[in-house]
């Protein structure tokens, strides 16, 4: 008999060889017929491996993100079986799940695939899903894939890098594949599916290889489920960041520029203006102070962090001086500056905490492939600021930094969140820095304030930066996509690395722990999501411009501009649109400006000293008279509904 540990803690004993699923049915035939996938002693297997040892074992739905990676993988497979189907003499090379979905990079040879070409191949996709073919899992030697896969120098080349003893093959129907396992049960599961897109893609992401075809696809369990993603998808490029931020007139990319480097125009200068205000001053209440450092450094003192060895090869190249081996880089993290900044007098114990903030530009060669509007660019300005404590004061300093995270997040309406305690891969230490010890303390350290705090929090091995652990926040948007927001760090590392000390009560010298925190992230990722997430509607206190004033013709452009006037006493940001063109042109252009108010001035308004206020996306609504101190009013109470107190 085997004994199989459960999430729960329960422990169950089984005859040696039962299954995953064997397991479930043990449990209920409810959950049987819902497993689609599962791990062993936190390796993924199938539902039918044998389980031959004790362990731990956990079983997968659709409902988990391990359950959908199986899925997808699976569905991955079905359609390379219809792609070699449908196009002869084509060779297959790598097809894994993603966030959303899952692709299969291909050589086509001669053959060429459109947007014309999908509907056939998800047609025999789904014919070869409703045969119900079971996934098969069976051992190879190296001889036997590498004869199987003569002529695909792609698989040949991934089989080259393996070890006798570790290759697998996948097979279903008459398909088989090079896989290391995770599938679903059988095909028959799959009862939606999609190509959504082609693209180039150089075979191992290098750009020196041969660019292959990349099919793009997602499947579901019920094709309600697609209908629901594809509607969503219709959403998202209406939301697209990159779509608003031309269209409101917020940022901008050149060429000439360069690639990756935003420009920001006026109304986006501004509104980053007001998130950094609205960030400082919660910061200035939290006893943070303020500091500047330069936009390059010394190569040495991005060697003493750490950063060039692990970053390096993602740096621009390092600047030359006219002086001899002297070699700047542009700053790709601000902590190495903030930690010789504390480095500059001595410390006592009585004056730690220190908190040093700055809304600090970094720069970080990303390759062209990756780019993505404001979410992947080359140069970004992280809301970054690094507290240096005593080992007693990291709990209180690291739950306040929770309590700005949330405050930042309750004031700009994200509101579905779960924490993330991103851990280190205990398998891979070399990826890391520092001793264990110090490891160990900073992980419990994170997950003591989590629980603390009370928050909805998971922990996710490896995720982890490589000089010490993290508490990332995980962001649902209106669209229910998550997004990484938010981010803490506890760094035993970086003060040991840099020498920093302060002399305790026992006049001796001791390190200080050192808190990395950003709440925003970084500014142009954090507009691109915020974009997102509103639709451009911004809460009004964030609005470029609370309200526009359309005036009916141009016999009132003197009381439009008397209105303006009586606004900005009010603190209200507006402007005026005088132009010769009908009330109705003016009021749908607002409406695409995503103004929160219109404010309509003719003979009566003038007559009465009043203003007609109309509200965005009040469509076919009587306008509503009132007085512009009623106005100024209604504006405050909006605010005061959406920015919260610190």
């Amino acid at each position: 008999m085997i004994k199989i540990t459960l999430p729960d803690g329960s422990v169950k004993e089984f005859a040696q060889g039962a299954t995953p699923m064997d397991v479930a049915l043990s449990i209920s035939e409810g959950l049987a017929r819902n497993v689609i996938s599962a791990s062993f002693d936190g390796k993924t297997i199938e539902t039918t491996t044998p389980l031959t040892t004790d362990g731990s074992l956990i079983l997968y739905t659709w409902n988990d993100s391990e359950g959908k990676k199986a899925f997808w993988h699976s569905t991955s497979h079905v359609m390379a079986q219809a792609l070699e189907e449908l196009y002869p003499g084509i060779k297959l090379t790598i097809g894994p799940a993603i966030d959303n979905g899952f692709y299969y990079d291909v050589d086509f040879g001669e053959h060429k695939i459109t947007d014309a070409d999908f509907k056939k191949i998800e047609d025999r996709v789904l014919e070869i899903s409703r045969e119900k073919h079971n996934f098969k899992m069976r051992s190879a030697t190296k001889a036997e894939a590498l004869a199987f896969y003569k002529g695909n120098e792609y698989k040949t080349e991934l089989i080259e890098n393996l070890e006798d003893g570790t290759i697998t093959f996948c097979d279903h129907s008459t398909f088989t594949d090079l896989c290391r396992g995770g599938h679903i049960p059988n095909t028959g599961i799959i009862k939606a599916m999609k190509i959504l897109s082609v693209a180039g893609a150089y075979w191992r992401g290098d750009e020196k290889n041969k660019q292959l075809t990349r099919v793009y696809g997602i499947s579901f369990p019920k094709q309600k489920d697609l209908t629901e993603y594809l509607q969503m998808l219709e959403e998202a490029k209406k939301r697209d960041h990159r779509k608003l931020g031309k269209e409101l007139e917020l940022f901008h990319f050149s060429q000439k520029v360069g690639q990756g480097l935003p420009l920001w125009l006026p109304k986006g200068a501004a509104l980053r203006d007001r998130l950094e205000h609205f960030l400082k001053k919660a910061q200035k209440k939290a006893g943070y102070e303020q500091v500047v450092t330069p936009h390059i450094g010394q190569k040495e003192l991005y060697v003493t962090s750490g950063h060039y060895a692990k970053y390096g090869a993602d740096s621009f190249q390092p600047i030359h001086t006219p002086a001899e081996g002297e070699e700047f880089l542009l700053k790709p993290m601000n902590c190495p500056h903030h930690c010789e900044i504390y480095n500059a007098k001595p410390w006592s114990y009585k004056d730690l905490p220190k908190r040093y903030a700055e809304f600090g530009t970094v720069y970080r060669y990303e390759q062209s492939g990756e780019l993505h509007g404001l979410t992947r660019v080359r140069g970004f300005t992280q809301d970054d600021a690094h507290i240096f404590c005593t080992p007693d004061q990291l709990d209180a300093e690291f739950k306040n930094v929770i309590d700005l995270v949330l405050y930042v997040f309750g004031s700009l309406g994200f509101e579905n969140f779960t924490a993330q305690v991103s851990v280190r891969d205990l398998s891979n230490p070399d990826k890391y820095i520092g001793s264990v010890e110090n490891w160990e303390k900073a992980e419990n350290a994170i997950i003591s304030a989590a629980k603390d705090k009370g928050l909805n929090y998971v922990i996710e091995s490896g995720e982890a930066a490589f000089y010490g652990p993290k508490l990332d926040f995980m962001v649902k948007d209106a669209l229910g996509r998550s997004w990484q927001l938010g981010t803490i760090q506890v760094d035993y590392n970086l003060p040991e690395r840099f020498d920093l000390t302060y002399k305790g009560s026992d006049n001796e010298l001791h390190r200080p722990v050192m808190i990395h925190r950003a709440p925003f992230g970084s500014m142009e990722r954090f507009v691109a999501i915020l974009l997102e997430h509103t639709a451009g509607n911004f809460p009004i206190w964030l609005m470029p411009e609370q309200a526009i004033i359309l005036s009916l013709s141009e016999k009132y452009e003197k009381y439009a501009q008397k209105v303006l006037n009586l606004l900005e006493n009010h603190e209200i940001r507006a402007q005026i649109d005088n132009r010769n063109e009908t009330i109705g042109k003016k009021i749908r252009e607002a409406e695409v400006q995503k103004f929160p108010f219109m404010l309509i001035v003719g003979e009566e308004e003038e007559k009465n000293g009043t203003i007609s206020v109309r509200r965005h996306g009040d469509s076919g609504k009587s306008n509503q008279s009132m007085t512009i101190e009623e106005f100024a009013k209604l504006v405050q109470e909006e605010i005061d509904k959406t920015l919260k107190q610190f």
